[in-house]
Formats: structure tokens, C-alpha cells, sequence
């Protein structure tokens, strides 16, 4: 009997119709009863101390249950230690309500509780605010020779620092035949992901909590919660089925957390704080960042020196590190190389990381000075990179565990068309518009962590699969199911993958690309050690068929388990259920990379990124009419799911090439459009044509399944594959985003 494979198939996700008939339930929406109302009041200047918070004439309105501010917040337990969740930088967390310190603009301040929500928002008008300001510092290019190193910590890990260097820079710099130096700049962007942050907190009594919480990890909102407040664990749970978006800023718990779970367990009442789109802006961002290159190449265009130089803001009080400029060598082997990255303290609120944090920055200066190069060498750009193509990566001088880059460059530029560019700048026109085509090279990450996974089955030879791990739009539940049906040979609808919730099995944070890789092992894993469960079960049975088969003998489909070699002979699982008393079987298993081996090679996914831009010739308007992104990422579970991750990616690389920006005015210290209409994002009709090519590429080294992770991969490429084509469609190298019309006129 041919068992049918789900992995591969592109399924439609399983929660979509929950999601657009309106039936998912997201953190703000769950219902409870006698449910109370925060809102937040964040601070009107940069920096200094309150001086006076009187909250008199709120708490005197009807219907207003309390105001917290510092004078009256209850005491808890993280006041007296030093605490860090999963994916805290270095330094000191910051700490809402602690004193009468403000250390950035918008910092919260207060929480009016109320019967209604338009009642504590009203009430929070009404709070009279005395405050002692200081002087501030929010301007990065203005303190760039205060720039220093990072102070390190358990961040690192998955954020490497620059590796060290190699040969003589200077001089191999100085003795290149060709040379191509470049200064960029970004600058600030917020998440905004479609649903705002939100919490609902149940108080169940003798302080235990059920929590739903806009986050990207249940387990890491749990341990935050727990740790805070001196909770147990076990009376902390955590979930967080639906996400509307995150994109990073869902892997801290951020402040409408803390400020939930503090209202709840002093008024022992269910609470629900929400925070509204300009409130969106007051925590995380990626972080402005000023880039230095200079790349040198011989009259052949193999390149034999990089250097790259990154300045990013952080807080005052935290060291968010992004992994900016280690990403060359990790593509084109060079002999001399130099790496820095540097961090500006500033008044600032922390950074955080989003899509792509570290690579969409670092990419953007390197594809940018090698298509420069390749201008000055005359060298096609495409043909440039296969001339310094490696199986290895250079910064920790290891071989990949695979690489199939160069299919994704030819396979790219032959979908796209490449052979039809014109390399000479402004000489391709369609009416009175110039057209330009330009190129890059993607890279990130394949990484695997620890992860726990439960499999049950019922004695209807229904299974029900349990993971912590959330799914924030991305397909997570789907693709576990289509893992779990391979292995377990059962129809999806046979299958019931229940996640995002704290109190199951352990999964990290979801983010860095890493999740199918990390728990997809572990769902394996668990579903075939319930298939063993259910062999050794099998042979056991009276005249068992099966008596004298090993496991690796037998297959399992359609709720039977078969001989291999002789499909009619065969043991049902109503047989195995009947003899087992109808009990449940169930088994829980781990699965981490093996730390002695994972570590010899190096692990990444590629992509090769074609773009075609029209620039009017008298207005300067930029549209990308056409894309192309080819990746090569190990095995893809589901077609439909991958691409429109990849496709995603696109999309918010041309947002954040063209449009997006937060625009910070440094007299004030504060961003001037923290909403929808003056932070700007793509329409529908800013997206033409986008196509994504999945470029065949076998991995047995990076996890049981071959796969890697593509939520990052579709944007690091797309910014200087634009900017690229800009240049190629106006003679005109823009290195600063977002590139907006005025810089063409």
C-alpha cells in the first residue's frame, strides 16, 4: 500500500477560515466575565524625573476602579534581582512604574483601571503630570565618535560578534586593482503588525493566572510573569493561539504585560489591557544604523579584501546587538578582511529585533558595494558573484552543510530575464519612464534549538500532537500536522496539533527562522516513538502477524501497521486499542542538535533576488514592476506556506527600501508619526509582479527533516536588489533608505 506524503503538498492553512470569517480569537478578544479595563499613560518628555503625578480627578470618575502610578504600585519580586527573558540583551530590563525616572519619551507612567474601556481612557486624560526635565541625546549621526563596543552576553549566541580579521586589510586594500567604497544609512522602523498588543488576565484565585497574550512565546511570557511577580510556575499559564503579525516584537514581553498581570493580582479581578497604534511605537525597533564598506577585487574580480563597519543605536540602560556585518565573508571568500560593529547609548527605548534583524541592514551595504564593484570591473553582477563563489564560510572557515546559491543565481536570472539587461545606466526605456535591473545575493541563518513535543492517541486512532510553540502567521500549525501525518502515515484530519500554550511541552521564542527546524524534529520525534509504542504493542498480540519483524521492517498507514515486504500482513490499531483496554498511548520526547557535531559545519539559507524598477523621468517616482526571489532552503514542507513567507519578505523589502521610516525629531526626543497614515507602508497598488522560485537542496546535516527556516530570507535580499536597479534605471547611487522620490530629482 503507497503511503501518501503530506510533506511537500502545498496544504492551505487549517486555522484560515477561522481567521477570515472572524472566529480566531486573538489576546484582546477572549471573553470574561466582570472584566476590567487598563489603559496606559506614557510620559510627555524624553528624559528627567516626575515631579508630580496627581491622579485625583481620575479616580474621583465613576466607574474607575484604580490608577497605578510609582507611588502606589504594588511591590513585586524582580525589583530585588536582576531578570532577563529569553531574548533580553545585555544590561538592565527595563522596568515599568519602578520610580519616578523617565528614560524615554512615551515611557509608561500610569494605568487607569476602569468598568469600560472609554472610561479609563478618558480617566487618563484627566492625570496631571509635573515632570523635572534633563537634557537628552536621540541623534545617532550627531554621536557616532561616542560609538563603542557591545558588552556581551547570553544574547551572543544566536548573535555572533564580527569575526576577527584576517590578513593585512589596508594593504591588500590599498594594492586592489579595483576598488568600491560606500557610506549607508537606515532609519528608524517599527513592527506594526496588524493586531496591537493586548492582554487578557483570568485570575482564577490564590494568585494563579490564566493569561492571553499577543507574544511569540508562551513559555517565555510564562518564565517573565512567574519571575516578576514570585509566582509559581505551575500558576502562570500562558496562551496565545492566534497572532496577527510580530515580526520580532512579540519575542520580549512587553509592558501591557507587566501591567495586566499587576492590576489583576492586586484587585483579584479579571483585566485586560490593550494598547492603542501610537502606543505601538513606545517599546522596540529596528535600530537606525550608519554602515561603512570597502571592498577590493583584482583585474579578475575575485575580491581580496572586505571591510565593514556598522554604528547602531542602542538604550541607555541595554545593549541591543544585531549581527550586521558579519554576513560577507559568510558569502565571498576574501583574504584580508576587517569586521566592527559599535553601539551610540542613547534616550532611546531598547531596540528589538525585526524580520530579518542584523541581516536585511548588513546585506543592504554589501550588495550595494558589490554591484558598484562590478560597475567598475565591468563585470556583469551575476558573474561576479559566481567568480567568488564558496562552499565555505569564510568567518569560521567551515564548509556548508549545503549550498545551492549558484542554482539560485542561474535559475533566478534565467526566470527573470536577466540576459535581456542593457548594463549600460539610463539605457532601457519604456515610454517616458527609465528601467532599471538590479540584483543581490540573500543569506541567513539555519539554526536549531531544543524543543519538546507530546503525541496521544485515542482508541478511535485519532492523535492529538502538543507544543508550546506559537504560530504568529506563518503556517506553524499546518506544516506540524503535514509532519506529524507523514510520520505517523494518518490523514490531516486524523491529526489535532494543539500549540501556544505555556503549559505544554517546552518550545523557545518563535523567531530567527528557526521554529520548523527546531520543533518540526521534535513532533518527528515524538510521533515515532508512538509508532514503536504501537509496534512493540503489535507483536505482543496473540498470533501477531508481526511477531518475529523488526521496527525498521514495518510501515504504518491508514490506521494499520504493515509488513513491508507483504502489505497483507498486517495489525490494526483497533486491534492494538482493544488488546490495550482502550487506554490512550502517549509519548513525550526531546530533540536538540548534538552539540559535539552541529557545530562542524556551517548552516545557512540562500537566495538570489532580481528586480525591475521604473523611475518616472520627471517626477522621480520609483515602482518595482517585477521581482524574482530564488532560495534554496532544504527540504519545503508546504509549497503554498513557504512562498508566502518568502513573498511576504518581498513585500516588506520594497516597504522598507521605498516608504518605511519613523521619523524622529531630536529637539523633542520623540517619533513625529507613530500611526498608519504618516508611517508609511505599501498598498496594493505599490505590488506588481512577484515570483518565487524554490531551488532544489538536499540536507541530511541540519535536522531530521533537511529543512530550514524562510521567514527571513525573502527580505535581506530585496532592499539593495532595488536600490541596485535604481542605479542601473538613473546612473544614481542612493545608499541611504528609504529612497524616496526627491532623492531622484
Amino acid at each position: 500500500m503507497t503511503k501518501l506524503p503530506s510533506i511537500g503538498k502545498p496544504i492551505s492553512r487549517l486555522e484560515g477560515r477561522l481567521k477570515v470569517t472572524g472566529s480566531a480569537k486573538y489576546a484582546g478578544e477572549y471573553h470574561a466575565p466582570d472584566l476590567l479595563y487598563g489603559y496606559v499613560v506614557n510620559s510627555t518628555i524624553t528624559k528627567g524625573k516626575i515631579a508630580v503625578i496627581d491622579t485625583s480627578d481620575a479616580k474621583a470618575l465613576e466607574g474607575v476602579i484604580e490608577v497605578f502610578t510609582h507611588e502606589n504600585r504594588p511591590s513585586t519580586a524582580w525589583f530585588d534581582f536582576q531578570y532577563a527573558d529569553m531574548d533580553a540583551p545585555p544590561g538592565t530590563v527595563f522596568k515599568p512604574l519602578k520610580n519616578n525616572e523617565i528614560k524615554y519619551n512615551a515611557q509608561p507612567i500610569a494605568l487607569v483601571v476602569a468598568e469600560t474601556f472609554e472610561m479609563a481612557r478618558y480617566a487618563a486624560i484627566t492625570i496631571k503630570v509635573a515632570y523635572t526635565e534633563e537634557v537628552f541625546d536621540t541623534d545617532l549621526e550627531a554621536n557616532i565618535n561616542k560609538a563603542r563596543d557591545a558588552k556581551k552576553g547570553l544574547a551572543s549566541m544566536l548573535k555572533p560578534p564580527p569575526p576577527k580579521p584576517l590578513g593585512n586589510f589596508e594593504e591588500a586594500y590599498h594594492n586592489s586593482s579595483f576598488q568600491s567604497s560606500g557610506e549607508f544609512k537606515h532609519g528608524t522602523e517599527h513592527h506594526n503588525p496588524m493586531e496591537m498588543f493586548a492582554t487578557t488576565v483570568l485570575y482564577e484565585g490564590k494568585n494563579k493566572l490564566k493569561i492571553y497574550d499577543k507574544t511569540q512565546g508562551t513559555i517565555n511570557s510564562q518564565m517573565y510573569v512567574a519571575n516578576v511577580f514570585g509566582l509559581k510556575m505551575k500558576n502562570v499559564q500562558v496562551i496565545a493561539p492566534f497572532v496577527g503579525g510580530a515580526f520580532g516584537s512579540g519575542l520580549r514581553p512587553q509592558y501591557q504585560l507587566f501591567m495586566a498581570v499587576m492590576a489583576s493580582l492586586h484587585l483579584k479581578r479579571n483585566v485586560r489591557v490593550t494598547l492603542d497604534r501610537a502606543q505601538m511605537y513606545t517599546f522596540g525597533h529596528r535600530p537606525p544604523t550608519v554602515q561603512y564598506t570597502k571592498f577590493g577585487a583584482d583585474e579578475n574580480g575575485k575580491v581580496n579584501a572586505l571591510y565593514h563597519k556598522a554604528i547602531g543605536e542602542t538604550s541607555q540602560f541595554e545593549d541591543y546587538v544585531e549581527t550586521v556585518v558579519n554576513w560577507s565573508s559568510m558569502i565571498y571568500p576574501a583574504e584580508n578582511t576587517l569586521f566592527e560593529h559599535k553601539l551610540v547609548p542613547l534616550d532611546v527605548y531598547s531596540p528589538l529585533d525585526m524580520r530579518a534583524p542584523g541581516g536585511s541592514t548588513g546585506m543592504h551595504a554589501i550588495e550595494i558595494t558589490m554591484d558598484d564593484l562590478a560597475y567598475k570591473l565591468n563585470i556583469d553582477p551575476v558573474e561576479l558573484r559566481l567568480i567568488n563563489y564558496s562552499d565555505t564560510d569564510t568567518s569560521s572557515d567551515k564548509e556548508y552543510s549545503s549550498k545551492e546559491l549558484r542554482n539560485c543565481y542561474l535559475q533566478g536570472a534565467e526566470k527573470f530575464g536577466w540576459k535581456n539587461r542593457n548594463p549600460e545606466p539610463r539605457s532601457m526605456k519604456r515610454g517616458n519612464k527609465w528601467v532599471g535591473y538590479g540584483m543581490a545575493t540573500g543569506i541567513w541563518d539555519a539554526n536549531r534549538l531544543l524543543a519538546r513535543a507530546q503525541a496521544i492517541m485515542t482508541s478511535d486512532g485519532k492523535v492529538e500532537i502538543k507544543s508550546a510553540v506559537t504560530d504568529i502567521g506563518t503556517g506553524t500549525l499546518t506544516i506540524m500536522t503535514q509532519i506529524a501525518s507523514d510520520e505517523l502515515g494518518l490523514p490531516l484530519e486524523d491529526i489535532t496539533f494543539s500549540y501556544a500554550d505555556s503549559k505544554m511541552p517546552f518550545a523557545p521564542i518563535q523567531g530567527g527562522s528557526f521554529t520548523v527546524a527546531t520543533v518540526g524534529p521534535a513532533v518527528k520525534a515524538a510521533c515515532k516513538a508512538l509508532n514503536k509504542k504501537l509496534f512493540r504493542k503489535a507483536i505482543r498480540l496473540d498470533d501477531s502477524v508481526l511477531r518475529n519483524a523488526e521496527f525498521e521492517d514495518v510501515s504504518f498507514n491508514e490506521g494499520a501497521v504493515f509488513l513491508k515486504n507483504n502489505q497483507e500482513s498486517k495489525i490494526t490499531l483497533a486491534q492494538i486499542f482493544a488488546a490495550n483496554e482502550g487506554k490512550e498511548i502517549k509519548t513525550t520526547n526531546t530533540s536538540m542538535p548534538n552539540p559535539l557535531v552541529y557545530g562542524k559545519k556551517a548552516r545557512a539559507v540562500h537566495s538570489a533576488v532580481f528586480v525591475e524598477v521604473e523611475v518616472d523621468q520627471e517626477l522621480g517616482i520609483i515602482e518595482v514592476t517585477r521581482a524574482v526571489t530564488a532560495v534554496a532552503a532544504g527540504k519545503i514542507i508546504n509549497p503554498k506556506t513557504a512562498e508566502s513567507q518568502i513573498l511576504g519578505g518581498m513585500i516588506w523589502g520594497i516597504s522598507k527600501t521605498l516608504h518605511e521610516e519613523t521619523i524622529l525629531d531630536n529637539r523633542f526626543g520623540k517619533y513625529m508619526n507613530p500611526n498608519l497614515a504618516e508611517y508609511h507602508i505599501p498598498v496594493h497598488a505599490d505590488i506588481h509582479n512577484l515570483d518565487v522560485i524554490f531551488v532544489e537542496e538536499h540536507d541530511d546535516f541540519v535536522n531530521d527533516l533537511g529543512v530550514k527556516g524562510v521567514g527571513e530570507i525573502g527580505i535581506v535580499g530585496m532592499p539593495p536588489a532595488i536600490a541596485n536597479a535604481i542605479f542601473h534605471a538613473t546612473g544614481k547611487r542612493i545608499n541611504d533608505l528609504p529612497i524616496h522620490f526627491d532623492k531622484l530629482l
